[in-house]
């Protein structure tokens, strides 16, 4: 998250078995002072013509540098064997022509570009840090973001494919400053020991005027014919859908101090886009509505939580917002008294809200659920007087507990897949099956009586995220979504999420008996890769002119493990547990990410 306060804290922190901050603070003295002596030297030689005010200030931000790199080492987090596809690439200077299909790209799929984000850390990887005040570590989630895109044009005969390649950094405001030092710049700031975090969140602050680097999770969607790629804590950059090039930030006409959550909606009927952020500082939250045609920001409301929850997702119907009030909380207090900047407090309370399209706080109808940890939404929609919620949700949080991550034993990854201890179980949600892997879940929210009926639409058999629907239907009510499904052996073993297949969701069909454990729940189809093959970013293709729903394709980018090769397979929906009906041999290794879309573009435009 990015957060834009200037704080002060009277701090005293302990951590057991750890010397004390100020225990070692000598041996340090005389580094700090050799590297001071040249900068003041150098301010007191300053021309008088130049910008006093500017000068000092360069010389102030050189002098915050030396400290930081006398009291903090930097040190790439190792990365495990079976970690290898989280590792960068390098950036490609042009496109790249694909040369290999096995099968064929349907005749009538449409021209377009598949994008898909994902993390791509500068200088090698990830990094964690040690000083007198302990360690820190990047989450997974971290470092600078990465655009990796295969572009589909049919010739003009009308049959032939022309296929290319292309990635590219997103060039966020952090990206420039670590690119412009040529070294990390950017404590880590999240996990680790409190005291290290603090201070590293202050260094952050006072030499940037951000805590923490752009997130990798970058989404990028259209708007208004235009085409924008949004970090998690960054304004939207306009982007050109081709080459990926940044042709500047989203310029909308209005006041807007939140950078956006990665998950913009659009309205169903209108065509806004629906958006929020999110800080550590209050307004905690913050929701606002952009004009159809991508100029205004026509609606802006603080809603007056209490808290700061980690909120990474929306949803719209025709008439409402629905905003995810859940226990997954960032609090700097927390952090001043010893604990984790995130946690998961499953004790709190968990709630969803209901808001009219241009509301305000006061407007928000909020329904206590039970607690859980629901990072994307798959759909919701109004149907008679309840409103319909379903999301992916588990019991547990990934990201949670950050304080007790061991930065030795290279876990960078929260430590949640790697669990040192047994994972609580809860036998009225779940039977003999992990908390933290996320089930297809509904809540129905009425409106009129303010009932709450909530239960899981699958079992257990596999896990699924990062789920996805028919554009066209969203926000409204639909039969069919899709989801990733969670290998668990090989997240276990890598401690990073890896997802070996996909699953279709039939919303108005029954489960087969001889696959679920009880009744009520909804039929399932699976679609499996082969061998130590893994899928990131899948997306739905509407086909076009097709009758219905689930007219069209899923396409997503897979690695094979053994091979060390990177593909991205076209899977017809209508035909789901069939063998792709195309396999693109990219020219690259692609690491494993996060978002997918696609976006039809014909080649006359």
């Amino acid at each position: 998250m990015t957060f834009t306060s200037t704080m002060a804290f009277h701090v005293n922190c302990s951590v057991q078995s750890r010397p004390s901050p100020f225990e070692n603070i000598d041996r340090f003295k005389n580094r700090l002072s050799s590297s001071y002596k040249p900068l003041l030297k150098e301010l007191q030689q300053l021309p008088m013509q130049l910008d006093v005010s500017k000068s000092i200030r360069n010389a102030s931000v050189k002098l915050l540098d030396a400290f930081v790199d006398s009291l903090f080492q930097f040190a790439d987090q190792p990365v495990l064997p079976s970690q290898s596809n989280f590792a960068p690439v390098d950036e490609l200077n042009e496109p790249l022509a694909i040369t290999s299909i096995e099968g064929k790209v349907p005749y009538d799929f449409p021209e377009g570009v598949y994008i898909r984000n994902g993390p791509n850390p500068l200088f090698g990887g990830l990094k964690s840090t040690s000083s007198v005040f302990g360690k820190t570590g990047h989450m997974w989630i971290e470092g600078e973001g990465m655009l990796h895109a295969l572009c589909f044009d049919k010739d003009s005969d009308g049959e032939t494919w022309t296929v290319l390649y292309n990635n590219r950094h997103v060039e966020t405001e952090t990206y420039k400053i670590e690119k412009q030092r040529a070294k990390p710049s950017f404590l880590p700031a999240i996990e680790g020991s409190p005291p290290a975090i603090l201070l590293a969140y202050l260094l952050n602050m006072l030499r940037f005027r951000k805590v923490n680097k752009d997130l990798s999770n970058t989404n990028v969607f259209e708007h208004s014919g235009k085409f924008y790629s949004i970090a998690e804590n960054h304004i939207p950059q306009e982007i050109d859908i081709f080459s990926l090039q940044t042709l500047g930030d989203w310029d909308i006409n209005g006041t807007w101090h939140r950078p956006f959550n990665s998950h913009p909606k659009r309205a169903p009927g209108t065509g806004e886009l629906v958006v929020f952020g999110v800080d550590a500082m209050k307004p905690f939250m913050e929701l606002g509505v952009v004009s159809a045609d991508g100029k205004r920001l026509v609606h802006k409301v603080d809603l007056k939580f209490n808290r700061c929850t980690l909120s990474h997702d929306m949803g719209v119907t025709e008439r409402y917002n629905v905003i995810m009030d859940f226990p997954l909380t960032i609090d700097i207090q927390r952090l001043i008294k010893g604990g984790p900047l995130i946690k998961f407090e499953k004790e709190e309370y968990a709630r969803i809200g209901i808001m009219p399209r241009y509301g305000n706080a006061d407007s928000i109808r909020w329904f206590e659920v039970v607690p859980n940890c629901t990072f994307h939404i798959l759909n919701c929609f109004e149907e008679g007087d309840e409103v319909v919620v379903r999301g992916c949700r588990s019991l547990e949080s990934i990201i949670s507990e950050s304080c007790d991550v061991d930065l030795d034993k290279f876990e960078w990854v929260s430590g949640r897949l790697r669990s040192k201890g047994p994972v609580e179980q809860d036998a009225k949600h779940f039977k003999n099956d992990e908390l933290l892997f996320c089930r297809s879940y509904e809540w129905r929210l009425n409106m009129e009586t303010g009932e709450v009926k909530e239960r899981n639409l699958t079992g257990t058999q596999l896990s699924i995220e990062f789920p996805m629907i028919n554009p066209n239907f969203n926000g409204v009510k639909n039969k069919f979504g899709y989801a990733q499904t969670v290998h668990g052996l090989a997240s276990a073993t890598s401690g990073m999420p890896k997802f070996g297949g996909l699953a279709k969701l039939y919303f108005e069909e029954t489960a087969n008996r001889e696959w679920e454990e009880s009744e009520g729940h909804i039929k399932v189809e699976y679609h499996e890769f082969e061998g130590n093959t893994f899928c990131t970013g899948a997306a739905f293709v509407p086909k076009e002119g097709g009758l219905e729903e689930d007219d069209g394709w899923i396409i997503t980018f897979v690695h094979d493990e053994d091979t060390d090769t990177s593909k991205v397979y076209i899977i017809d929906t209508k035909n789901f547990t069939s063998a792709p009906v195309a396999k693109i041999t990219l020219p690259c290794r692609v690491p494993y990410g996060f978002h997918g879309a696609f976006m039809p573009i014909p080649s006359h435009k």
